[in-house]
């Protein structure tokens, strides 16, 4: 299974502690260190990687990562990281065409298990790894992306949904049916992020969520939630 991995961002809340968050050393090792070695322990095979923000400094880290790891990786740079999240996506679209793959985030630890269930999953236009642990400590409410279900089948998706019943772990499994929603979302004004490309699909019944279970999981998008991830990593190295 092909990876598309989003590191195009700013992180500015992050930046007082480094300068680019996906090289944001958890525990020693930068971040989207952690996240590659999650998503091969979780059934991931190559691997494409979105740049912007900081993007030569972070490409010749990835190089030197990919060779250690003897992972196939490539990156891609958007051209305006300023833009949101579902524009770096479509960047690396063209990039890898139509074909089915996982689209995770550089600033979420994961335990393997985790990308593993979302690889499994039944093909779809779009399945999402969710978290039903709707108590789990790990998630910062005024942060997290909430998801309304019914069944299997996404309803609704947003950081400030008064009803929901998950939480958007940060990876998906998609196809081409992904990136035209997403096309289509920004041709008619949409905000452009992953989201409102969700929401195009759910509104035609073609977004699916699968269950997560137990796995560990977190968005290291904060000095907090950097803190969290140490605290976690210290008691349970294997973590992520």
């Amino acid at each position: 299974m092909h990876a598309l991995i989003v590191a195009a961002g700013y992180g500015s809340r992050l930046r007082a502690v480094s300068p680019s968050k996906p090289l944001t050393l958890v525990q020693g090792v930068p971040l989207i260190e952690r996240v590659l070695r999650a998503a091969l322990d979780g059934g991931v095979t190559d691997v494409t990687v979105v740049t912007g923000h900081e993007g030569e400094r972070l490409e010749r880290h990835l190089a030197v990562v990919a060779a250690t790891l003897d992972v196939p990786l490539r990156c891609v740079r958007t051209s305006d990281w300023s833009l949101a999240n579902g524009h770096s996506v479509l960047t690396g679209a063209e990039a890898i065409g139509p074909r089915r793959h996982l689209l995770m985030m550089a600033d979420h630890l994961l335990d393997p298990a985790l990308i593993a269930r979302v690889v499994a999953a039944p093909a779809a236009a779009l399945t999402l790894g969710v978290d039903r642990r709707l108590d789990n400590p790990l998630v910062d409410l005024d942060d997290v992306t909430r998801v309304r279900t019914e069944g299997d089948r996404i309803v609704a998706i947003g950081k400030h949904l008064p009803d929901y019943d998950c939480y958007d772990t940060g990876v998906f499994a998609v196809d081409a049916r992904f990136h035209d929603a997403l096309r289509e979302s920004i041709a008619a004004g949409g905000s452009g992020s992953i989201s409102a490309g969700v929401e195009a699909l759910a509104s035609r019944g073609e977004a699916q969520v699968i269950d997560v279970g137990d796995a560990w999981w977190l968005d290291v998008d904060d000095p907090r939630a950097l803190d969290q991830a140490e605290a976690a990593l210290a008691a349970h190295p294997r973590a992520a």
